[in-house]
Order: structure tokens, then sequence, then C-alpha cells
């Protein structure tokens, strides 16, 4: 076995043993408390230029299946285990989860004390690591400080498709949607499909005009990496299909949806990475265990005059807060027209949706499709086939 180290840019060093293919790796660490579904999380386009700390203490155990597969690529830059497991025992694995690492590149290191540098991560805030094995301590230590940080970082153009490509609807046929490629996850596409939309996968920078001469019944905005406010071209194209046609977004879309509406955003401390966040609806008061992967967070305080939450990881309890825990549905004007909150993550009461309330356009934060994850918000896809069959009518 190779020794394998870990160096954080503030100078902490972890050791472990290799698990996967050689080399060094640098990216921003954050930890992703998933008990499941290992080979979705390094897939997942919203992991580019991050390496992934799995707080799951055994990793491995079912092996790895092209199915589960949510890109072409590892988008993540590393992984993080505290134990791999020797064998896999699904009857659904083509590979154990080593070789699937080492196959496609991967650094990544186990018998990492996950739970000291997940409490590291957690206490000091997502930082930028170095990873790696038979390497120098202080060159790591050097590459992991000289890494940027994700703050103004445009990772979108990485991950982003460079044309149009087309997937069927699988069932009876209602309508034909744009998804815009933030980051787009396989099974979001196959969510889509299944409720009978035709879609048409898009680059980020397309523009409205571009957008509205394919004659979308609705436009989805998908999930996708790193800081959202250098997006300029998205923002401005998503500013352009408001009220145009009916809007549904996620994750990152949330937040491009969010800044195109007048809103900010802001880094949150070590983000929201995991497949058990709770999050309560604010119309009807009802609680959902959701699928969470990302960095930034949304902020409407610039839209109800009110200054933006504190961001340590904890809720701003400033009265009047559109953050504070007791959260409320305030409505809120914008030049598209009224908004309102309508989810709150119930960890640390971040904004997690939105809904307007004068043109058809919706989004939250966190994944309806999880892969991996619970199924509890699966039916906000269905609340977007609702939209575009009420703007057909």
């Amino acid at each position: 076995m190779k020794r394998g180290l870990l160096a954080t840019a503030d100078g902490a060093l972890f050791r472990g043993v290799a698990a996967g293919a050689d080399g060094v790796a640098v990216g921003e660490a954050v930890f992703n408390t998933s008990m499941t579904g290992y080979q979705e999380i390094i897939t997942d386009p919203s992991y580019a230029g991050q390496v992934v700390v799995l707080t799951s203490p055994h990793v491995g155990n079912y092996g790895a299946t092209a199915h589960d597969d949510q890109a072409d690529v590892v988008h993540a830059r590393a992984l993080v285990i505290r134990s791999l497991s020797r064998r896999s025992s699904s009857w659904r694995a083509d590979q154990p989860f080593d070789d699937y690492l080492i196959s496609r590149g991967i650094v990544a290191l186990s018998d990492i004390d996950t739970r000291r540098l997940t409490r590291h991560i957690r206490d000091r805030g997502a930082m930028p690591v170095a990873v790696g094995s038979d390497v120098d301590e202080a060159e790591l230590v050097a590459l992991a400080a000289a890494a940027p940080s994700m703050s103004g970082q445009d990772l979108v153009s990485s991950v982003t498709t460079t044309e149009p490509y087309f997937s069927a609807a699988t069932r009876e046929r209602v309508g034909s949607v744009v998804a815009y490629d933030f980051g787009i996850k396989r099974d979001i596409v196959t969510s889509l499909n299944l409720r009978g939309l035709d879609v048409t996968v898009v680059p980020a920078t397309m523009t409205a005009d571009e957008t509205l001469a394919r004659h979308p019944d609705g436009v989805f905005l998908a999930n996708g990496p790193g800081d959202p406010e250098p997006l300029t071209e998205s923002i401005g194209a998503v500013r352009g299909l408001l009220g145009k046609t009916p809007i549904f977004g996620i994750c990152l879309g949330h937040q491009i949806l969010g800044l195109a509406l007048g809103a900010s955003t802001f880094k949150l401390p070590f983000g929201h990475h995991g497949g058990n966040h709770p999050v309560r609806n604010l119309i009807d008061g009802t609680v959902d265990i959701t699928a969470h992967n990302h960095g930034f967070s949304l902020d409407l305080g610039p839209l109800a005059g009110t200054s933006r939450p504190v961001t340590m990881g904890k809720p701003d309890p400033s009265p009047g807060s559109l953050t504070m825990p007791r959260q409320r549905s305030t409505i809120v004007d914008t030049p598209y027209g009224a908004i309102r909150p309508t989810h709150q993550n119930l960890n640390d009461g971040t904004n997690e949706g939105l809904a307007c309330l004068d043109i058809r356009a919706f989004s939250v934060q966190y994944h309806p499709e999880a892969a991996p994850g619970p199924n509890d918000a699966e039916g906000l896809f269905d609340r977007f086939v609702e939209a575009i069959e009420a703007n057909r009518a």
C-alpha cells in the first residue's frame, strides 16, 4: 500500500493510504453526509473543482456500475474516505469501486480520519486542500495554500455542453422544454422524460432569443458548480425569459433565477452536501428530507430591504430576516412582479426556494431527482408540468 497524505490550506495534515490513481489533486474540500450513492456524488458536475470527503465510514461495498454515473466523467477532483470495502457484493456491480477510481484517473485516499477532517472543515470553513500519495509534505502544504478560493470562479464553463442535444419523452408526450446545462445530471433529464417532456439540453451561454426561437413549453435551469455571480450571460438570459415561458430552477439554477430577479448570493461557511437535509415548506408547513450539493446561498435581503444574513453556519436571528429560523413567507417586489420565499433549510435557516406570483417561475435550492437521496421532493417535477399545461391553456 502506498502512503497517502492530505494537506489543508491552513497547514493541517491527515495521513492515510492511496485508494485510487497515482498523482496529486488540489481543490476545495467539502464533506458529504450521504450514506450511499458515492458514485453518483463524484460524477455530479456540481462537484467540479472540489475534493469530496464522505462522512459515511464504509465506502465501496456495492461496487460500481456505469448505470449510476451522472455524467460521462468523474467531476470531483479527488475523493477522501475512512474505509474502502475490499469486495463488492451487489449483483449490479460491473467492477470494484477502487478499480473504478483507478480506471478514471481519480486520486483517492482511504484510512483518513474523516471525522476529524469533517470537524476541521465545519469549524474553519471549506478550504483548499491537496491530496496525493508518496509526496513531500511541504510541497503538498504549499499547493493547498496557493489554491484559489471558489468565490468568483466560473466553473460552469468547464462542465456545460458545447452543443445542444436532445432526449425524448419516455411516456406520452405532454410538451418540450429547454434545459440550461450548468452541470446537469443524467437523472434530471430522465425525471423530465418520465413526465412526458422532450428535453433539449443547451449550453449555459445560450441567449434568451435563441431559446425562445426553439418555442419551448418551458425552461429548466439545472444544477452546477461554483459561484453563480460570475455567470452574467446566463443571468441575462433568464431575465429575457421571465414572463415569456414557465421556468423551473434547482440548485445553481435557483440562485441564477434569484439573481435575475434582483437578489444576491453569498458563500456558505462549508456548504450543504448530502441527502439528509430537512427543508420546511413555508406555505403549508410540511417538511421534506432533501438532497443538497451547493456552496453558495441565495439572499433575498436586497429585495426586502434587509441586511445579508450572518454566514457562520448558524441562522440569522435578526428581526424580519428572510433567513431567520421562524422565517415566514414574506412577499417582496421585483421588477418582474411579486415573489415570496417558499422553503427554508431547517439546519441553518437559509433560503431553499422561491416562487414568482405574477409570472410562472419557481425554484428550489435542493435536488428533487435526488440521485442519491430521498424522493420526498420529486413532485416538483409534476408541478413544473402543471405550470406548462396551465400556460398552454
